[in-house]
């Protein structure tokens, strides 16, 4: 898998932050953009999150390449409607030497690989026997999901709240989970603070939502600011 984040809003933190301040304020854009200090930025961040204000992070946008996975994938992905997708088209790209994607749980087993890689080869090779004689459109109802693809997406910064609220938790499916991880390290690094409490409820308030069904870090990061702050209270 290749994620690479191409393009983002200019200052997207300070972008925020100025959206933010204008909701509170009845100055002018100029003058909250003319005295707006980093750690004012920092301040008004910190404030928009923790209240859930999040409507002014939706003037932040975020583009990313994502190469090397699935088609699995990206039916997950697309289901994030607030996004743009452009995905490479099986109707146009000639398919017959698809590359594919090979489940990690699926490699560990040499049983299962041994059939999973044969039956691949079946397809290709009945991918090429049609594709001669009906167009690549009709030919490509034989790809099956591993079949690898391509996009670009861009998502602004709330929806991406909202990504990695959802991918980032133990329970999404381990493909998109992989990559919810990977874009979020990389807009860390350009909006560290806009970020920093992004990612599954378990993480961020120490609560799950998925009830029975919960894999139980929730209680474990609560075990564990209990035990840090036990540890601090005894300094």
């Amino acid at each position: 898998m290749h994620v690479e984040l191409i393009a983002y809003t200019p200052e997207p933190e300070r972008t925020v932050a100025i959206a933010g301040r204008l909701c509170y304020s009845a100055r002018g854009v100029d003058e909250l953009r003319d005295n707006l200090s980093d750690a004012e930025v920092a301040s008004q961040l910190r404030n928009l999150v923790s209240v859930g204000h999040l409507s002014p992070a939706e003037h932040a946008n975020f583009t990313f390449a994502i190469e090397g996975v699935s088609r699995a994938l990206s039916h997950q992905l697309v289901r994030h409607r607030i996004a743009s997708y452009s995905q490479k088209s099986q109707r146009y790209v000639n398919e017959q030497d698809f590359t594919y994607i090979t489940p990690p749980s699926i490699a560990a087993n040499p049983e299962a690989a041994a059939v999973f890689h044969a039956q691949i080869a079946r397809l290709q090779e009945a991918y090429r026997e049609l594709a001669r004689v009906v167009p690549r459109e009709d030919a490509r109802y034989l790809l099956p999901n591993a079949t690898e693809t391509k996009l670009v997406c861009t998502f602004n910064a709330r929806s991406l709240f909202n990504f990695f609220r959802l991918r980032c938790c133990r329970r999404a499916q381990w493909e998109i989970r992989d990559l919810a991880y990977r874009m979020r390290d990389q807009v860390r690094q350009v909006a560290p603070v806009l970020f920093a409490l992004a990612g599954p409820s378990c993480e961020t308030e120490e609560i799950c939502w998925e009830g029975a069904l919960s894999c139980g870090r929730a209680a474990e990061v609560r075990r564990r600011e209990t035990r840090e702050t036990g540890e601090e209270s005894d300094e």
